[in-house]
């Protein structure tokens, strides 16, 4: 699958940190069932390559990709796992050469949005979206560079994911918000699905 099929297949990407393993099929499941069938599982904790051999296995519809990837190390083992997708907070060469597995550069200036483009890509992560300017970055960065689209992730929340879904040079947005602490210690795994369900029909009420 292509890095454009599956950034377009929902408007909200949720970033997972995954602690235990044991949460990791019915977190997942409770996202594909509300509408979000994409999930980035970061590389931040030890229990992440098994959740992600575990919901590959066992969730339906679960299309698995690793955040937080530094190191050709990482991208192998994520693969390896069942990734589809890798995610990385900024750019290497060095990564990008490591791995044929689609992977989404993380950029925050424009020269970083141009060394992307110049080495071949026509999506990035916008990272940390909140913090570096946002929608109004955003907006700048289209007069200058239309062809390249964004995921922006970092400090978006439920309330101001509609604002960056309305921009021409947004594909989706990755967010936190999905996987609230409270819910998944207490399992509450149908909170987690209406979070998503309402998530999923972002980009319609943008």
């Amino acid at each position: 699958m292509t890095l454009h099929a599956i950034l377009s297949k929902a408007p909200v990407i949720p970033v997972l940190v995954i602690d235990a393993v044991d949460i990791a099929v019915p977190l997942a499941r409770a996202l594909v069932a509300g509408g979000l069938p994409v999930l980035e599982i970061t590389l931040r904790t030890p229990a992440a390559i098994e959740a992600m051999r575990r919901i590959g296995g066992e969730v339906e519809g679960a299309i698995i990709g690793a955040g937080t990837v530094l190191r050709p190390a990482d991208a192998e083992a994520a693969t390896r796992a069942g990734a589809q997708f890798l995610v990385s907070p900024g750019y290497s060469a060095t990564l990008a050469a490591s791995t044929p597995t689609p992977l989404l550069p993380g950029v925050a200036t424009a020269t970083e949005a141009m060394t992307v483009l110049d080495a071949g890509f026509a999506f990035a992560k916008l990272f940390p979206a909140e913090p570096i300017g946002g929608v109004s970055l955003l907006k700048a960065l289209n007069g200058p560079l239309p062809q390249l689209r964004f995921c922006p992730t970092g400090g978006i929340s439920s309330t101001t994911a509609k604002d960056y879904l309305a921009l021409p040079n947004v594909v989706c947005v990755g967010g936190s918000w999905l996987a609230p602490k409270a819910a998944v210690d207490a399992r509450d795994w149908g909170q987690i699905e209406a979070l998503a369900a309402a998530a999923s029909r972002l980009r319609g009420a943008a």
